[in-house]
């Protein structure tokens, strides 16, 4: 049985960018990271998110990976008896020069693995865990090449499915939808600059996001029927549908990769952290992608981990069961004010109550007539506390 002090299982930004805060704090990690299927979405990163990465050393320079967010725009393309206006936010009104970039994940995660890489106390295995065991001592790995590891800390990254979350017994609260997502890479005619737009329909948003030049990426929600409807069209068919539903504004489509599916769920624990475990990612937290709030949470968590670490005291016995502990507490109010916000969000998106479209569109007012209230929306969406 081989020990160390931590042990991070997942392998995506998540758990990589969690790995090696670990060992920047001090730990020896090992960090179980199985080869998956290239993650062919992409990931707007706030102002906050980028920073963090920049201190971490995960990033260098945004503009070398990824493309800036300069403005939001919002149109509600619904038929509705009261649909909101259209509204645009600058960053520029909030002082900044983009309110974050727009990166391809493969991307980052190369970026991550080569950060790692240079790191001596940190050992990665491209191996799946197959059974967990926790007593006094800490957490018991068996590993699928039938090896045993042990560590006193576990971070479990590994999804919405997490292993680690369910062998350590946290109680989950899982919502499924109706509606699903579809992303493809996208060249427009008519190119789209540095803002992100968003096309309100019944069933969620048809979102363009800035990829560079006149690339964009295509994240379009939706019942899971109509995307498998359109994603079964000829290729004409198809571009003529995401023409459509762009209400023509960019001209002439071109469709650059192949489109992927995926449902949508929301998924969050009571506390992400006890008894020496810890959850980040999409193992403590699942929202749709709507926001820009799902990665940009996950950063927070590491960000928050390696909080705690830097203040933990490795020389007392439970120390391990400490860090859960302080952790837990401080990502309370974060994940609380996130999961509720996008929650409410994504549900008034879709709703078909008259009260309901009225608020929405009465607080879309309101952000297009106040700047105060604009700029406040700004720090709650990038995460700002």
């Amino acid at each position: 049985m081989t020990h160390y002090q931590a042990i991070v299982v997942g392998g995506g930004l998540t758990g990589s960018a969690a790995a090696i805060a670990l060992v920047k704090s001090g730990q020896h990690t090992l960090h179980l990271a199985p080869k998956g299927a290239p993650d062919r979405r992409t990931s707007a990163l706030m102002m906050p998110s980028v920073d963090y990465l920049e201190r971490a050393g995960l990033l260098e320079n945004p503009d070398s990976l990824g493309h800036p967010l300069t403005q939001i725009r919002i149109i509600d393309a619904t038929n509705r008896l009261i649909r909101a206006p259209e509204t645009l936010f600058d960053a520029r009104e909030a002082g900044m020069v983009a309110f974050g970039w727009n990166f391809a994940n493969a991307k980052l995660l190369e970026r991550f693995e080569a950060v790692a890489a240079a790191l001596p106390d940190l050992v990665t295995q491209p191996l799946a865990v197959s059974h967990i065991a926790s007593d006094d001592t800490g957490h018991h790995l068996t590993l699928s090449d039938g090896s045993i590891v042990h560590s006193q800390l576990l971070i479990g990254a590994d999804g919405k499915n997490s292993l680690v979350r369910s062998s350590a017994g946290f109680k989950v609260n899982e919502t499924a939808f109706e509606q699903a997502a579809l992303v493809c890479d996208l060249e427009l005619a008519r190119p789209i600059g540095g803002t992100s737009i968003e096309f309100h329909y019944p069933n969620g948003p048809f979102t363009l996001v800035p990829a560079g030049g006149s690339k964009a990426n295509l994240v379009w929600i939706d019942r899971l029927e109509t995307l498998n409807a359109a994603r079964s069209l000829d290729t004409e068919a198809f571009t003529a549908k995401l023409v459509e539903r762009s209400q023509r504004l960019f001209g002439a489509i071109k469709v650059l990769t192949p489109s992927f599916i995926f449902p949508l769920s929301t998924l969050s624990v009571a506390r992400p952290g006890a008894d020496g475990v810890v959850l980040v990612g999409e193992a403590a937290h699942a929202f749709p992608p709507i926001g820009a709030q799902g990665l940009n949470l996950g950063l927070r968590d590491v960000a928050d981990l390696a909080g705690v670490l830097a203040n933990a005291d490795r020389t007392q016995p439970d120390w391990a069961n400490t860090v859960s502990r302080d952790y837990a507490n401080r990502r309370a109010a974060d994940l609380a004010q996130t999961g509720s916000m996008v929650d409410t969000l994504f549900r008034s998106l879709l709703a078909e109550m008259l009260p309901v479209q009225a608020l929405r569109a009465g607080g879309l007012w309101a952000l297009k007539l106040l700047p105060a209230l604009r700029r406040q929306a700004f720090g709650i969406g990038m995460g700002k506390r």
